[in-house]
């Protein structure tokens, strides 16, 4: 069963800094930071041979995962097999997932996970690659952001 405050005090432990246990992806760590998270919070791993089906992350040498457990795109479409996509960012609760398409082209470039909520209903998130902590979910203030936006919100049951 999915630990949301395992999730969230996981991502507050690690937003400024990478947990010696995992690789770290020095340009652009945003999903495997996410992936981590999830997994603490006791999100099943699925698959751990085929890198290209599943989520998974095996630690050795060398560590070895899945594209989804890393790369945006990857994970938004295994999340669409895995979590309840939602319609608005008001039905998400702590430890849920926003993915992010910065250019509305249909490949997602970013992930990040809520860790707070205000009265309104408004999602805060945790990323890694520009580390942020309790973050507005919009993402207006990154230079990656533009008009052609898409989000993606995801609830994991």
């Amino acid at each position: 069963m999915y630990n949301r405050e395992r999730a969230v005090a996981y991502a507050n432990t690690y937003w400024n800094s990478h947990n010696p246990a995992f690789r770290f992806f020095r340009t652009d760590d945003c999903t495997n930071f996410i992936s981590q998270c999830l997994y603490a919070g006791g999100f099943p791993m699925v698959g751990g041979r085929d890198r290209t089906k599943g989520w998974w992350y095996r630690q050795g040498r060398p560590d070895n995962w899945s594209y989804s457990w890393a790369v945006a795109n990857s994970f938004y479409w295994f999340l669409r097999s895995r979590a309840q996509q939602v319609s608005r960012v008001e039905d998400l609760q702590l430890g849920d997932v926003i993915c992010y398409d910065f250019e509305g082209d249909g490949r997602w470039n970013h992930s990040t996970i809520v860790t707070y909520k205000d009265e309104n209903g408004q999602a805060y998130v945790n990323a890694h690659t520009n580390n942020s902590q309790y973050r507005y979910w919009p993402y207006q203030d990154s230079a990656a952001w533009t008009p052609r936006i898409k989000y993606a919100f995801f609830h994991i049951r």
